[in-house]
């Protein structure tokens, strides 16, 4: 099975829509996705999101179907320090002396109950992603069992999520069995950007996942579109973008 995520093009928060770049953005998924026979599409409530799919499959005659959990994984936290946002931030924008002086943050099973996010109800919103995760993945065929996936109904199905960076990273630390921790502040995926996970079914009824490519823009390079700088932040301190 294959599993592809898309972030959503670059967004207009304002409006919880696209940017005019992200529509270009869009458009330019759509074309990478013409020749795409999925076997099912699902995104998130948000606008952003559902934007940037009805416009990437426009022509396909493809209805991604509306998955609750798949909106935004923002948990507002009281951080330590202060970063160039508010005090009450979102779990994945942590300062990297921060986070990384926690030990918990790296532990796959601890790292949601740290005060802070203890308190910002982490853990069950993280719970509940979970749920609808690996319920819509038992529908097609895989079947959570520990740390690994039984291949109940193996196929070569190809499924697409359009949702958002900080919830494609709490998917797949939990294929990968990781922190979230690390994918938020260690990995970028632009707007519009694409992963890929496929299943490899080494011993027979055990499914691994294994990503084969992430926040893959190639689309963006092919129509000479600039990437969106959203999601990052500056290389050097002393360069005039954010912090």
């Amino acid at each position: 099975m294959k599993l592809i995520i898309v972030r959503h093009a670059d967004p207009d928060y304002s409006v919880d829509s696209l940017t005019p770049a992200g529509w270009k953005e869009a458009e330019a998924l759509k074309e990478r996705f013409a020749s795409l026979d999925a076997d099912a599409y699902y995104v998130s409530p948000l606008g952003r999101a559902m934007d940037t799919a009805r416009t990437a499959l426009s022509g396909k005659g493809a209805e991604p179907v509306v998955k609750e959990w798949l909106r935004e994984f923002n948990c507002p936290v009281k951080k330590p320090r202060l970063s160039y946002l508010d005090d009450d931030c979102c779990v994945w924008d942590w300062l990297p002396a921060d986070w990384t002086a926690r030990p918990a943050f790296y532990d796959r099973e601890k790292w949601m109950h740290e005060p802070e996010l203890e308190a910002a109800g982490v853990s069950e919103k993280h719970e509940a992603v979970i749920r609808g995760f690996d319920d819509l993945l038992k529908e097609h065929g895989y079947e959570r069992d520990g740390l690994n996936y039984r291949a109940v109904t193996p196929s070569h199905k190809t499924v697409v999520l359009f949702c958002h960076f900080g919830l494609e990273c709490v998917l797949l630390a939990h294929l990968m069995n990781i922190s979230p921790m690390i994918l938020w502040h260690s990995t970028c995926s632009a707007p519009s950007g694409v992963t890929v996970v496929n299943t490899e079914e080494r011993e027979q009824g055990i499914a691994a996942w294994r990503m084969a490519a992430f926040g893959d823009i190639s689309h963006l390079y092919a129509k000479g579109i600039e990437p969106s700088f959203h999601a990052r932040f500056c290389e050097c301190y002393t360069d005039e973008t954010i912090h």
